[in-house]
């Protein structure tokens, strides 16, 4: 092989300098340099002589089997098609159950829940910090009566359910549990993830109430909980999606993410824990941008790191504790208001590359979301773009498919290279809460914004219909608008709640609850108590609240 690369190194060097160079005084090249979204230099051409992709086996593999380079089960999507699980919440419980049928009815596979900001930062629709946000970019959960609108007549043994929350992930979860209670459903049955992923909200999103360190406390504790009562659930999606949200490149996306999952098992580990009776469950959750190689590529090797990490850092000794599962969305951030029907194509591509990557599910982003919540029309045309690529592209039918591609491999190789460097500076300032607090994740998102953002500005970074091929024409677009009515409603039935209860009931589960977070025992059973004791979002924060304290960026 090694004379054969040689052979191939030197006919590259006779094509250069005999076919390339006289083409291009005829016709240069449209920049004098090409890169990828995130400024990784682009070659004009690979080949075999650059050696990417080897050691086969060592970086390859098969699917299925470690590092999982090529996915994390033998066959893929031959088997299985990925979760089609489209995000949905807005307004009521009620509105977003009837949202959530439809979906279901249109060949969805998979529920995925979108909180408003009042319940993801533990406050009830009548706090006056939710004044105005009640039910406006997610659904309004501050009781079980809530949750038990959200899935009436939603069988929860046979649905797979995403809770996109992490402050009050524990509160959440624990009606979730309640709800199925009531339903006949033991919470051993209950298939599904939860974000509870604090570390990303501080780098990169802002939805925090306590500060890190208890904030893993919580996270540990679900962790521990789940392991013995609810084996089939993803105890977190460990999120890159708003650190690329926020403006990182796809290697920081990658890095940072990874990082904070390495904090995550080494806090479980220091609770006590064994590495192989949680780490199945964990799950990833990245965003697929434009540049449709380099995402491809970035899945990849987001898979082969944390095979690595997994197997030599914290020595789990089940193979399938090392594989990365990971829910993709099409990125937010990409899609414009200026001609939105181009928002289409562009989900339609990030949709392949995520599943030419590999995902486990997949979320597609609707035309009109850089507009407002997106409209039914909008949401169908979302879930058909990944039922064409399952049924009608053929991409599904072929395990990794641009596996072999000398371009691929070679973007797979430099992130692995860049990400793994990246943790490693992590690494020297004592991990990623460290890091975190001394602000190196945030300053580096920044940064990468704000060169993105100059890329745009001048043009050498183009937007169709933003910064190029502009119209003046201004489509009709119907906005789906959340009525006032909503936070009224919302307060009215949270006043009946706590006027209906049995009050001594409530108080000595709050109680429980401060005690709980005072000493050592894990947090779930006597949330989830009160949780039956209808106390609310709110009040369950409260509780840890007084106990933790609150978090204010410095």
């Amino acid at each position: 092989m090694s004379d054969e690369r040689d052979k191939i190194a030197a006919e590259r060097d006779r094509w250069q300098q005999k076919v390339v160079e006289p083409g291009l005084k005829k016709a240069p090249e449209r920049k004098p340099s090409f890169a990828t979204t995130s400024g990784i230099p682009m070659e004009r051409l690979y080949t075999p002589a650059d050696g990417v992709g080897e050691p086969y086996l060592a970086k390859l593999g098969f699917p299925g089997e470690y590092p999982f380079t090529r996915g994390v089960q033998p066959t893929m999507y031959r088997g299985r098609h990925w979760t089609m699980r489209q995000y949905a919440g807005f307004a009521t419980a009620a509105e977003t159950n009837r949202r959530f049928r439809y979906l279901l009815e249109q060949g969805q596979t998979g529920l995925s829940v979108a909180f408003d900001l009042p319940t993801q930062n533990g406050y009830d629709p009548d706090h006056p910090m939710s004044r105005g946000e009640v039910g406006k970019v997610g659904v309004s959960i501050a009781s079980l009566e809530d949750m038990r609108r959200l899935f009436d007549k939603i069988p929860l043994n046979k649905v797979s359910t995403s809770m996109t929350i992490n402050a009050t992930a524990i509160t959440l979860l624990a009606m979730y549990v309640a709800v199925a209670e009531e339903q006949g459903v033991p919470s051993t049955a209950l298939q599904g993830t939860i974000q509870n992923d604090l570390l990303k909200e501080y780098v990169a999103r802002g939805a925090y109430i306590y500060p890190p360190r208890p904030s893993l406390r919580v996270t540990t504790d679900i962790f521990a909980h789940c392991k013995d009562h609810l084996p089939k659930w993803n105890t977190i999606s460990i999120s890159g999606y708003h650190i690329r949200e926020a403006g990182s490149t796809a290697v920081q996306e990658v890095a940072f993410t990874l990082a904070n999952g390495i904090a995550y098992v080494q806090a479980a580990i220091d609770a006590g824990l064994n590495v192989d009776d949680f780490a199945g469950r964990l799950s990833f959750f990245f965003a697929c941008h434009n540049n449709f190689l380099e995402e491809v590529a970035k899945f990849r090797a987001a898979r082969r790191v944390w095979a690595r990490v997994m197997k030599e850092r914290f020595s789990a000794k089940n193979e399938r504790n090392c594989a990365l599962r990971f829910h993709t969305q099409t990125c937010g951030c990409t899609l414009l208001a200026q001609q939105p029907e181009n928002n289409v194509v562009r989900v339609a591509f990030q949709a392949l590359a995520a599943v030419l990557g590999g995902t486990q599910s997949l979320h597609t982003n609707s035309r009109d979301e850089a507009l407002s919540l997106p409209t039914e029309e909008s949401v169908t045309i979302a879930l058909r773009t990944q039922q064409i690529v399952a049924f009608e592209s053929g991409v599904a039918d072929i395990v990794d498919a641009l596996g072999g591609s000398w371009a691929v491999e070679a973007l797979t190789d430099r992130i692995e290279r860049e990400v793994e460097a990246l943790i490693a500076r992590i690494d020297e300032m004592g991990g990623a809460v460290r890091a975190i607090e001394e602000r190196f994740m945030q300053t580096a998102i920044a940064d990468a914004a704000y060169q993105y953002q100059q890329g745009i500005e001048s043009g050498s970074i183009v937007l169709v219909g933003l910064n190029k091929f502009q119209s003046n024409e201004r489509p009709a677009y119907r906005i789906l608008k959340i009525p006032e009515e909503v936070e009224r409603d919302s307060v009215e039935r949270i006043r009946a709640v706590r006027a209906r209860r049995d009050p001594k009931r409530a108080r000595e589960a709050i109680a429980r609850i401060e005690a709980a977070a005072r000493g050592t025992e894990n947090l779930f059973p006597p949330v989830l108590e009160a949780v039956r004791a209808e106390c609310t979002t709110g009040e369950i924060a409260d509780a840890l609240r007084r106990v933790f304290g609150e978090y204010h960026e410095r």
